[in-house]
């Protein structure tokens, strides 16, 4: 399999998801998600929005976060990181797979909009601001679900790599969690993870 990675993006998930199943991969490393490279003509044929991550495994491409999560579990976790179906965690596992995307990346991304990639004079405090209220809003569901567990859906699954992924980059924004005990608790237990500091120290060799 190969990555296309950039540090500290979406694609740190798929790198933790492989350290932690022990799998081996070939990294396509990039700088950052301006780099050059992610719009080359070569690249944008595998992936059309020249993002990351980007998964080649044999002749299957695939480039959505999840859906990446979702196929090496099928194909290759031989059922670790999922709960049986038959499970009463199995239900909190699909629903916390799929939350960090559809709930918490898209005010993350406007907050990073608004105060980090537009130019001072184009950036919005009201709507930097709109997104922070609603992006806390989120995250205390998460910080309910957390009460008296570690994890999202009983034991370490794939729910942890993709929405305590979004916690840790939410967090690497400077967000106060103070208010949110079991979502700071949560985040210290997953970038403890040895497969974690694997994949957050992956650099261009």
């Amino acid at each position: 399999m190969k990555l296309y990675f950039v540090p500290r993006s979406r694609a740190e998930r798929i790198a933790w998801l492989l350290e932690e199943l022990g799998l081996a991969y070939e990294l396509e490393f990039f700088a950052s998600l301006t780099d050059p490279g992610l719009r080359s003509p070569k690249y944008l044929k595998m992936n059309l929005n020249g993002r990351v991550p980007t998964l080649q495994d044999g002749d299957t491409v695939i480039s959505e976060t999840g859906a990446i999560v979702q196929y090496v579990l099928a194909k290759y976790a031989e059922g670790r990181l999922v709960p049986d179906m038959s499970s009463p965690e199995f239900a909190a596992y699909l629903q916390w797979l799929h939350y960090s995307e559809g709930m918490i990346m898209p005010p993350l991304g406007t907050i990073v909009v608004e105060t980090v990639l537009l130019p001072p004079e184009k950036r919005s405090q009201v709507i930097a601001d709109r997104a922070a209220k609603l992006l806390s809003r989120l995250l205390n569901a998460v910080n309910v679900a957390l009460e008296g567990r570690d994890f999202l859906a009983g034991e370490f699954s794939g729910a942890d790599i993709m929405t305590g992924h979004a916690c840790i980059m939410v967090s690497r924004i400077g967000t106060d969690f103070s208010d949110k005990p079991n979502v700071a608790a949560y985040i210290e237990r997953l970038i403890s993870r040895p497969a974690f500091k694997r994949a957050a120290a992956l650099k261009k060799e």
